[in-house]
Order: C-alpha cells, then structure tokens, then sequence
C-alpha cells in the first residue's frame, strides 16, 4: 500500500475500494466444471417434492430429452433484436401466471413462428368453462395488442395438480 501514499487524499477512498473489490473478483478456488449444480433440484428428507417431466430432467437434457422452453430464432448470429424477445418472453411468463392465477401447471411454452406467438401450458380444470374461455380471450387480446403480432393460446387441461406430477424427489 506504499503506492497509496503518493495519491491525493481525495482519491484515496476511491483506489481502496476499486483495489478491493478487484481483489475479491480474482480469486477463484475450485475448477469451473467440478460443481455442476445449476438447474437442479435438491432431494428432500422425506422425498416429497413433486416434480413434472421438465423440472425432472437436469439441464443437460435439453434438446435430447427435454426441449426449450422458448422457441425463436432471434438469438442467431446477426439478428435484429434478441434482447427485446428475451424480455417480451418473460412478460409473457408472468402476466400469464397472474391472469392464470394457481391454475398453470407447468412450464409455459414460448414458440415464434413469423409473426405469430403461440403459448402452450397445462392448466388445472378448478373454473367453470365459461370463465377459461373469457381468461383465453381476454389473454389472447392483450397479449396480441401490446406484442402487436396475432397471439395464440393452446392450453391443455387436468383435473388435479397432481396429474403432471413425474416423480417425487
């Protein structure tokens, strides 16, 4: 630190911390591939967390057992807009699961095709069909307004939560 003596006592604050924090970002202490714990889901004393298919199936599954979750091809080399379709992606998520409030059972599935969106998810058969129909309308409507693109809704049903259920970890 005898280089922080030559240094004004306005910058002094500054250079620690940039000194510091450069410190702490360096060190690494293990291999990058001897902890492959990403994505996984970690078993219970009493083994009864439900899983469905997808959560089942480990992240290095996707595209042999398991597909994307999002189908696009706006992440290719040199295309026009990736960032804005991964945030439109995750609007979807969330304003479908909170129109669809405890009803989605599963992951909800993204698939682009020209300019069309299509959303596919299990939901569970706990409202009248007059209600499921005006939730896929109204959803429908928004979500094609403010996309400005035709959006699609192809939902499948099951009587129980526990219908989609894989395996128990």
């Amino acid at each position: 630190m005898n280089f922080l003596k030559k240094v004004p006592t306005q910058i002094l604050p500054l250079a620690e911390a940039q000194l510091s924090l450069s410190n702490k970002s360096a060190l690494h202490t293990s291999a990058v591939c001897c902890r492959v714990q990403s994505g996984r889901y970690r078993i219970t004393v009493k083994r009864d967390r439900p899983l469905t298919y997808e959560m089942a199936n480990p992240p290095h599954f996707i595209g042999h057992r398991k597909s994307w979750n999002s189908w696009n091809t706006s992440t290719l080399k040199d295309a026009l807009r990736p960032s804005q379709t991964a945030i439109e992606d995750v609007f979807i998520r969330k304003f479908v699961t909170g129109t669809w409030h405890a009803l989605v059972c599963s992951e909800i599935i993204i698939k682009r095709q020209h300019n069309t969106i299509r959303i596919a998810a299990i939901i569970r058969q706990a409202i009248s069909p007059r209600k499921m129909y005006f939730l896929i309308g109204y959803t429908e409507e928004l979500l094609s307004y403010w996309m400005q693109c035709p959006v699609t809704l192809e939902f499948q049903t099951v009587a129980d939560k526990k219908d989609v259920v894989f395996k128990y970890i």
